[in-house]
């Protein structure tokens, strides 16, 4: 099993790192455009080898997509991150013009593999590698909802003072500060619904929290967060290597799912050796399915400013 993450950044490397951790792929190729970067930061996590206990190949390569060839996932990082007051719709100039020929380069020498999209704005990228590369649908996914749940997660466990292990939820709709649609109705305790404890009005706070928590990092670091982002991407990559069939919510084309179309936006999916193999549709209460289609709306604008 190969992988490769296209950007060796702080969310690139983490996500290297992980994956490497985690032992169930062959070799990471860590592939960045400043020249030396890529190989220092393989370099560096190959030392922690012996004392992590896993033998994952980890490559390191200045813009060599050759080197890239024959993986079987692709994940694209690349792109600039956000700085403080910065929306992730403000990114689009730039980062549009890096993931098109990051995309085209990769899959030029991977035909066959399948893409995680994690640069921002991330559900347009996405949607822009749906039009551009000629994938199939299925092989395309965007990491947002993955992210996005285990801030929810977070948050949750933090309102319920609980272990993080007791808690499930899920955030679908756009990866966005206005867009995400955390489900609290659906958010569970060991399977007791999380609206047994909280009250309404803390449920709300931990909605707004989860809906800002890429901007609180950002506002806190300086730039945009990696632990949880690589954590995020590592996990979506295992699924689909280990043929796991995990549920997560992902950036995904939409063709009539939850009454939506032509975009791509957080929905329940089921990731295996497919990539996505399938998407759920659950039960929305109206004030949710309200909440999507104002999501949908804000990310088609999005996706109006794309030149595809």
């Amino acid at each position: 099993m190969k992988v490769t993450v296209v950007g060796a950044g702080a969310v690139g490397a983490s996500c290297a790192e992980y994956i490497a951790i985690k032992d169930f792929a062959s070799e990471v190729v860590l592939l960045d455009i400043k020249e030396g970067f890529a190989e220092g930061k393989a370099m560096d996590l190959m030392q922690t080898a012996s004392l992590n206990g896993f033998d994952t190949k980890i490559t390191g390569v200045t813009n060599d997509y050759t080197k890239t060839a024959g993986s079987d996932i692709c994940v694209i990082t690349s792109g600039i991150p956000r700085k403080p007051g910065m929306t992730r719709e403000e990114l689009i100039g730039i980062n549009a013009g890096i993931v098109k020929t990051v995309s085209e380069n990769l899959i030029a020498n991977s035909p066959n593999t399948i893409i995680i999209v994690v640069s921002n704005p991330m559900d347009t990228m996405t949607y822009l590698v749906h039009k551009t590369s000629g994938l199939p649908k299925n092989r395309i996914i965007g990491m947002g909802g993955a992210l996005d749940s285990a801030r929810f997660k977070y948050r949750l466990a933090e309102a319920l003072e609980a272990p993080i292990s007791d808690v499930d939820g899920m955030v679908i709709g756009g990866h966005s500060d206005t867009g995400m649609v955390p489900l609290t109705a659906h958010a569970t305790r060991n399977s007791i619904k999380v609206t047994e404890f909280l009250s309404e009005e803390r449920l709300e706070q931990v909605k707004e929290d989860t809906k800002v928590g890429g901007a609180t990092l950002t506002k806190l670091l300086g730039t945009s967060a990696w632990y949880a982002p690589g954590a995020a991407v590592s996990a979506l990559v295992q699924a689909i290597a280990c043929d796991q069939k995990k549920m997560f919510p992902c950036s995904a084309l939409l063709e009539g799912e939850f009454g939506l179309s032509d975009l791509c936006i957080g929905v329940p999916v089921i990731l295996g050796r497919n990539g996505i193999e399938s998407i759920v549709e659950i039960e929305l209460s109206d004030a949710e399915k309200a909440h999507m289609a104002a999501s949908a709306e804000g990310v088609t604008k999005t996706n109006g400013l794309l030149d595809v």
